[in-house]
Parts: structure tokens; sequence; C-alpha cells
């Protein structure tokens, strides 16, 4: 398999941009377009703060245990995730695509008094600035790129030796057609029509070797299902719908 690893090109699609851009004032409603990503956010959080600390070796019990880190959040949207990650000690940069996003989110940035750096851009536009971060939060973003390959190339080399990459995403299956596409957006309403195409879900495997070719190892992942009787969303081994992984700079 042939991967362009040229940080330059960009992977921007702006189709989806535009898409969310529209829903950007919906960001902080719990009980809006987003509310799906509320419900998520504490599994992504608790295992980007458990895989960091045991691989980091940093102490999990310590109030701020990401102080002196840096974090980007690439795809940022309203700072679900920044916030969170400055909370606990993080030096965040949170960078999108889409004006309306960066706007809400540093606007509640502020009015929470966090110190978020909030940027107007692409992951592209960090490489080919030479930035370089710790721990790099890639969730939900890639089954939204134009070349999610090449996408996957820039994100790795936006990490230091030994860095972290965390992305979470859809697996490409007849069951995630079901239950992503068709129950989540079209019976349920968990998300407007049109939020995810089938087509750009990506299997593990894929994402994996896309990983390896640019220069990261996988070292651990895992599915996430929904509980409808807790209503909440938790860690699992099937992975033919959501799932998340890290992986590490060699």
């Amino acid at each position: 398999m042939t991967i362009d690893t040229n940080p330059f090109i960009s992977s921007l699609d702006p189709a989806e941009v535009e898409k969310f851009s529209k829903m950007a004032a919906e960001w902080w409603n719990p009980n809006g377009k987003f509310g799906v990503l509320h419900k998520f956010n504490p599994v992504r959080l608790a295992y980007v703060k458990e895989q960091v600390c045991a691989r980091l070796g940093l102490d999990p019990m310590e109030r701020e245990p990401f102080k002196g880190l840096r974090f980007l959040d690439i795809g940022c949207g309203g700072g679900l995730l920044c916030e969170p990650m400055a909370r606990l000690g993080a030096n965040v940069v949170g960078v999108d695509p889409s004006e309306k996003n960066i706007k809400t989110a540093s606007i509640h940035a502020a009015e929470v008094e966090l110190q978020i750096d909030y940027r107007i851009g692409t992951a592209e536009d960090l490489a080919a600035a030479g930035e370089k971060f710790d721990v790099i939060l890639n969730m939900e973003v890639i089954e939204h790129v134009a070349n999610p390959q090449n996408f996957t190339a820039t994100c790795v080399s936006l990490m230091k030796p030994d860095g972290l990459m965390f992305v979470a995403t859809l697996n490409r299956t007849l069951k995630s057609f079901a239950l992503a596409i068709v129950g989540a957006e079209y019976v349920l309403g968990w998300l407007p029509r049109g939020t995810h195409e089938w087509e750009k879900f990506i299997k593990p495997m894929e994402l994996k070797e896309w990983l390896s070719a640019s220069g990261a190892t996988t070292k651990a992942e895992s599915g996430v299902t929904y509980h409808p009787i807790a209503s909440e969303w938790r860690r699992a081994k099937d992975m033919d719908v959501n799932y998340m992984l890290v992986a590490q700079r060699v």
C-alpha cells in the first residue's frame, strides 16, 4: 500500500465542515444535536486518562496528572474534550476548520475560566508549522475527512517521540450501518440525518495499517457499546460499531 505522507496535502472536506458549522450553537446543549456526544464523553475521557497515565508513567490520583503535557484535539468542535483535558492540567491546543465551532469553544472556555489555545485550521496547518504534541486526540474525526490515509500520516507526524494518539471512529460493517446510520440517525434521531456516510467508516485493521506505515504502533483497542437500560456507553470487546484505539510513535 502506498500512502502519501506529505503533511501539506489537505484532507479537508468542505461539505463536512459546513455540515458541522451549521450545528455550532448546539455543542454545549446536552439535549441538543450533540446530545449523544455528551453521553459518549465519559467513556472517552476515562479511556484517555487511563491510557495516558499508564503509558507515560503518571499518577491518575493526582489532581492534575497531565500537567506539563501538550495535548492536541483535532476537530475539536465546541471543546467537549479540550475542557476536561485542561482541567487535568494539560496545555491544550484545539483546532477546527470551522470558525463558528472555534468561536463557540472559545466563548465557553472563557465562561468557565479555562485557558485553551483554540485555532481555526487543520492538522495539516500544524504539521506545516512543525508543531509537536505529547498526546493527540483524534476522536470521531477521521470518518469525516477526504483522505483518511494521508490524514493519519499527518497526525502521526505531529506526535513527539513516544507520544500517544487516540483515535475513535466507526467500523465499516453491516452492523454499524444498521445501528449507526439507520438506528441512530433515522429511527432514534440521536444525530441529524446525514451526519455519517457508511462508506467512510474505517475497519480497525485498515486504521492500524495506516498507523504502522506512518511510524506509530497500536498499543490498545476497545469497542464501545450503548446500554439502553442504564442509558450509558461502556467499553466492550465488541468493535463492530464504535471503537477506540491508542497508538504510540515509534
